[in-house]
């Protein structure tokens, strides 16, 4: 896909990994739609530095754990520029939850945003996108692929958007591409100590954290990488041939 003059709709994009992605589409001239539920101010920077690379940009709010709100994104999206060519499903809840601990309000809300609010997306991205076809990009996690024992919910919903991914390929196409990317670390989350991102680096093959920008190069690849669809591209050092 030529994604110079295309339109994009990047889900989470206020910050982290979300607004790299953003960045990056903008910068290689795509008018990207900068989706945020809370971080209004963060995605207004987001716009700012796609503006500064040369892209367009737009912000637009909406809480995609509620019931019919990511297609109502969706389809304002496309309303903004006229056309949706690229859906980026990247918001997503990662929270502590020991397995004793987890209620089931908890795991709703997690489903609710991780899971249920991609697949309803990405349904509304096909029929925009119609026979003019287009490319969604989901954002996996390494969790998807190892036991944390910590964080059993989330592995397990991010477990689902693989499956999504796979499952949306084979309907959507030939249309429509669907692939996925599953970071292992690239941000070390807000709350986790220098030691414990010191034990993630050790215990990874290529003795290293990764940053967005390595995210933002599978998808690039996924994008531009016309004869694949189904794939869930792992981008975490190795640590998924640890044992």
């Amino acid at each position: 896909m030529e994604l110079a003059g295309k339109v994009a709709l990047v889900t989470g994009a206020g910050h982290r990994v979300g607004r790299a992605l953003a960045v990056a589409l903008g910068g290689r001239g795509m008018r990207v739609v900068v989706h945020y539920r809370s971080s209004g101010d963060e995605a207004r920077e987001t716009v700012r530095l796609i503006e500064a690379a040369g892209g367009e940009a737009t912000t637009l709010r909406g809480d995609l754990g509620v019931a019919g709100e990511p297609a109502r994104v969706v389809e304002e999206a496309a309303a903004r520029f006229g056309a949706l060519d690229v859906l980026v499903n990247s918001a997503a809840v990662m929270e502590r939850t020991p397995v004793g601990e987890v209620t089931e309000a908890a795991w709703d809300a997690m489903f609710a945003v991780n899971l249920r609010a991609p697949f309803f997306a990405a349904q509304a991205a096909a029929r925009v996108m119609g026979e003019r076809g287009g490319a969604i990009v989901n954002l996996a996690d390494l969790a998807a692929f190892e036991t944390w024992p910590a964080y059993v919910p989330h592995g397990i919903s991010k477990a689902g958007v693989v499956q999504l991914t796979r499952a949306l390929a084979r309907v959507l196409a030939p249309h429509v591409r669907v692939n996925a990317i599953a970071p292992g670390v690239v941000m070390l989350p807000d709350d986790w100590d220098d030691e414990s991102g010191e034990r993630l680096r050790r215990t990874t093959p290529l003795q290293r954290h990764g940053s967005p920008d390595d995210v933002v190069r599978a998808l690039l690849f996924l994008l531009e990488a016309d004869f694949v669809t189904g794939e869930t591209i792992l981008v975490d050092g190795g640590r998924h041939v640890r044992r």
